[in-house]
């Protein structure tokens, strides 16, 4: 188990290795992505912020997230146009995302198989696929 000194040092190391200033407020928001893989919304995020010694504006909150996700730390996850999370497992993964009840689950990429991608013009090329299965409980007959 590490400590939160240990994760602190990681998390510096990890913006640092991007190319970001660990600025004390993008080490706490690093801290609480980092310390374990998750899907975790912006507020949330401002949530848990808070709660320890550093305070941080919304403001902030969303624009390390963005800047995190441009440097390929975390992943945005557009659920719905009302519903945006960030997953701190950047590896080759889809969703199964249950409507009624909220809950995220990582797909490996083995568990679903993908047999063909369109034609693309000239000049650009592929840099993801991400792919969002949507379920919802059956309800009773």
């Amino acid at each position: 188990m590490e400590t939160r000194s240990q994760l602190r040092e990681q998390v510096t190391r990890k913006l640092l290795d991007s190319g970001i200033n660990p600025t004390r407020q993008r080490l706490e928001i690093g801290v609480c992505l980092f310390e374990k893989d998750k899907h975790i919304s912006a507020d949330q995020v401002l949530e848990l912020v808070n709660r320890g010694a550093c305070e941080v504006s919304k403001a902030t909150v969303y624009n390390t997230l963005g800047l995190f996700a441009e440097r390929g730390l975390v992943r945005e996850l557009v659920i719905t146009p009302n519903k945006v999370v960030y997953d701190t497992n950047v590896s080759d993964h889809h969703h199964l995302y249950n409507v009624d009840t909220g809950d995220l689950q990582d797909l490996e990429t083995d568990e679903l198989h993908l047999n063909a991608l369109p034609r693309l013009d000239d000049g650009v090329q592929i840099d993801g696929v991400d792919i969002i299965i949507r379920v919802k409980n059956k309800t009773p007959a």
